[in-house]
C-alpha cells in the first residue's frame, strides 16, 4: 500500500525555498493563523499532573519517564496548562525535534508553548505531523537565537510567522489516517526485529558467560573466585580488579570546556558515546577536533588496542575497542578508556566487560542522577577473572568464530530497524508537505488501522531533549595509573 504513491497532479509554488512546491488546492498560511497560545496557567494549582515531552514519545505523564531528565519543580504554580490535542513546542529544542501533541490534561515548564487550534476544521494530528517533519525543524535555525544550532531559543513572535500549508479539512483526515496505518506497519517490522536481536543477544550472552568464567575445558578444576556473584572460577586462573589489569583508565574532556569547539570535518576523530556502538566504533554522528585542540586534550588521547566503555548517559556499558584506522583519535567525558597492560588482552577484557554479570554490577552501581552514571572508581574496582594470556587468546579466537554469524545477524537487524525509522521520516515528510498524493491509498485502507495501539518499540532519550541531559558532562577527567 505504500509503494506506488506518486505527486499530485498539479502543483504550485509555496515561495518557501526548504518547502518548494505544493499542491495547488492547498493554502498556505502562518503559523500563527493556525494555532494561538493556550495561555493558561497553573497559579492557583488546580492542576496537579505534571507532564514531559521526550522526542521519541512526545508528550507523556512526568511519571512515565523515569529516572531520567530534569527533574519538575517544587512549585507547579508557574506551569503552563495543557489541554488534549494541544501540540507542545519545547522553544529550546524544537529544532531537534522537543515537540508533541497531548493526549492529557496537565501541566509543564514555562520552557514550553503550549498551542491550541484556531479553527475546529483543522486536524491537530496533521498540524503535529507538520511540527515533526525534519526539514521543517532544520529550517528554524535562522530564527533561533543562540550559539549551538540544537540549543537555539526560537522566539514565538517569529515562530508563528512561519508558514504552514494546510490540505482541506477531510484531506487533513485522510493524511493522518494514511500515516496511522503506515507507522504501525513499520512498528510492526521494527518490533519483530527488536525481538530476534534480543534472543540473538541471550544466545551470545549464554555463550561469553560459559567461556569467560570457566574457559573451554569442562573438566577444569574449580576454585573460590572470592567475589559471590561471580562464583567459581578455574583454579590455575586469577581475578584481578580493572585498574591492575590496565596501564592508564582515564575519561575524556569536552572541548568546549576548554573553549575549543568540535567540528564537522578534521584532522581529529572526536569520539563521543554515540559512536560506540554493538561492540564496534561507529562512524555517526561524526566529529571532529583540530590538532591544537587534540594536544591541549592530551590527557584523553586514544591509543591503538584501548578499550572504550561508555560511563554516562542512554548507552551506558557499551564496549568498543580503538583500532589504528580510528586513530588519531580523541574522546569526551561520557567514555572512559582502559589501557591494558600485560596481564589481560583488550580483546578478553572486552569481552568479560560485555558480560552479563559485569551489566549487572553497572547497573547496581550506576548513579541515577539526570542520566546514568558510571563513576572512575567502580570501573577499576570491577573484578576480572583472569587465564592465562595464551589462554586468553584461544577463547577469543574460539568465541569469535562462534559469535561472528550472530554479530552479523544483529548488526544485518539494527541496521533495518535503521533504515525502517529513516523510511518512515522521510515518508512522514514527504506526505505532509504535499509530496506524495495518499487520498487513493487511503480509500482502500481497511479497518486493521482501528486495532489497539502496538507497544513494544523501545523510548530512546535522545541529547538535547528537555528532559535530558548532554552527555558531556562537566567534571574534570579522573585518572588511574598502574
Amino acid at each position: 500500500m505504500i509503494d506506488g504513491l506518486k505527486p499530485y497532479p498539479a502543483m504550485k509554488d509555496s515561495g518557501v525555498v526548504w518547502l518548494g512546491e505544493i499542491p495547488e488546492h492547498w493554502e498556505l498560511k502562518r503559523l500563527g493563523a493556525l494555532l494561538r497560545e493556550r495561555g493558561e496557567t497553573n497559579e492557583k494549582g488546580h492542576v496537579t499532573e505534571v507532564l514531559s515531552v521526550m522526542r521519541e514519545r512526545g508528550v507523556i505523564p512526568y511519571a512515565e519517564k523515569g529516572n531520567v531528565g530534569n527533574k519538575k519543580s517544587e512549585d507547579i504554580t508557574r506551569y503552563k496548562v495543557v489541554r488534549p490535542n494541544d501540540i507542545v513546542v519545547n522553544c529550546m529544542n524544537v529544532i531537534i525535534g522537543s515537540v508533541g501533541l497531548s493526549r492529557y490534561t496537565g501541566c509543564l515548564s514555562p520552557v514550553y508553548y503550549v498551542l491550541t487550534r484556531r479553527a475546529e476544521r483543522d486536524d491537530p494530528r496533521y498540524l503535529n505531523a507538520y511540527f515533526q517533519t525534519k526539514p521543517f525543524q532544520e529550517s528554524l535555525v535562522r530564527i533561533g537565537n543562540g550559539i549551538l544550532a540544537h540549543r537555539m531559543r526560537i522566539p514565538m513572535e517569529l515562530l508563528k510567522c512561519e508558514l504552514f500549508p494546510r490540505p482541506p479539512a477531510a484531506e487533513q483526515a485522510t493524511i493522518v489516517r494514511f500515516l496511522d496505518y503506515a507507522d504501525r506497519r513499520i512498528r510492526r517490522y521494527i518490533l519483530a526485529k527488536q525481538k530476534l536481536i534480543k534472543l540473538l543477544e541471550e544466545q551470545k550472552q549464554a555463550i561469553i558467560h560459559r567461556a569467560v568464567t570457566r574457559g573451554l575445558d569442562p573438566n577444569v578444576r574449580l576454585k573460590p573466585s572470592g567475589t559471590p556473584w561471580l562464583g567459581q572460577i578455574p583454579a590455575h586462573w586469577e581475578v584481578l580488579p580493572v585498574k591492575r589489569c590496565s596501564i592508564v583508565i582515564s575519561k575524556g574532556t569536552t572541548p568546549s570546556t576548554e573553549g575549543q569547539e568540535i567540528l564537522e570535518e578534521g584532522p581529529i576523530r572526536f569520539i563521543k558515546a554515540e559512536n560506540v556502538s554493538g561492540d564496534v566504533i561507529v562512524d555517526r554522528p561524526r566529529a571532529f577536533i583540530d590538532q591544537e585542540t587534540h594536544n591541549i586534550l592530551r590527557r584523553s588521547q586514544l591509543h591503538e588496542h584501548d578499550v572504550l566503555f561508555v560511563i554516562a548517559g542512554a548507552t551506558l556499558g557499551k564496549i568498543a575497542i580503538v583500532r589504528g584506522s580510528h586513530l588519531p583519535a580523541n574522546t569526551n567525558q561520557a567514555v572512559a578508556f582502559i589501557r591494558p597492560n600485560r596481564r589481560v588482552t583488550p580483546e578478553f577484557l572486552a569481552i568479560w566487560l560485555q558480560s552479563n554479570r559485569i551489566k549487572e554490577q553497572i547497573w547496581l552501581n550506576a548513579v541515577q542522577s539526570a542520566q546514568p552514571n558510571l563513576s572512575m572508581g567502580s570501573l577499576g574496582n570491577f573484578p576480572v577473572p583472569l587465564p592465562p594470556i595464551t589462554e586468553q587468546t584461544i577463547i577469543v579466537d574460539r568465541l569469535g568464530a562462534e559469535l561472528r554469524l550472530s554479530n552479523a545477524a544483529t548488526a544485518h537487524d539494527e541496521r533495518e530497524i535503521e533504515l525502517l525509522r529513516e523510511y518512515r521520516t522521510r515518508l512522514v515528510a514527504d506526505v505532509v508537505t504535499g509530496k506524495l498524493d495518499v487520498r487513493e491509498a487511503a480509500a482502500k485502507l481497511s479497518e486493521q488501522i482501528n486495532e489497539p495501539e502496538i507497544l513494544g518499540e523501545p523510548d530512546t532519550l535522545h541529547e538535547g531533549d528537555e528532559d535530558s541531559v548532554d552527555n558531556d558532562v562537566d567534571a574534570a577527567p579522573e585518572e588511574a595509573e598502574t
